[in-house]
């Protein structure tokens, strides 16, 4: 079976590309605010309704669904609270249309039992004008699981 392609004119393509540009600008802010530690600027690009999860267990205490900024907000004071960061590094961006797939590598040590994980990641981000709508991170759940003692 093939998949429809899809056609589009000079200018859409040109409209396009500009519009995927930009939204991986506004992802590499994300993640430079993310290294200062500034959640208000990292929530100030979210939509009201932005959709936030990371796809692992919900033992994890990070993990699972979050609603809103606030949920946001609630998930990044997880991190804080749980993990200390030894290396967080994105280091490729796919864009396509509304989405920015970034592909990198953390190394964090888990505050509770002082072990530590290393994970390659994929984040993929969804869009919707100029703010982040959804959220999706794909990581090595087990190695989180076994640095918590879970």
């Amino acid at each position: 079976m093939a998949w429809p392609a899809r056609s589009l004119n000079h200018a859409q393509k040109g409209e396009s590309a500009v519009a995927e540009q930009e939204n991986i600008r506004l992802v590499q802010e994300m993640y430079a605010a993310f290294g200062r530690g500034d959640v208000p600027a990292m929530l100030n690009g979210l939509a009201p309704d932005v959709d936030w999860s990371f796809n692992g267990p919900t033992k994890i205490p990070f993990g699972g669904s979050w609603r809103g900024p606030e949920g946001v907000a609630k998930f990044f004071a997880a991190l804080a609270e749980n993990l200390q960061p030894v290396a967080f590094a994105p280091e490729e961006y796919i864009a396509q249309g509304n989405k920015v797939v970034a592909l990198g590598h953390e190394h964090m040590r888990v505050k509770s039992t002082g072990l530590a994980y290393e994970a390659a990641w994929a984040h993929v981000f969804t869009f919707h004008e100029g703010k982040i709508t959804a959220f999706r991170e794909y990581s090595d759940s087990a190695a989180i699981m076994k640095a918590f003692k879970f």
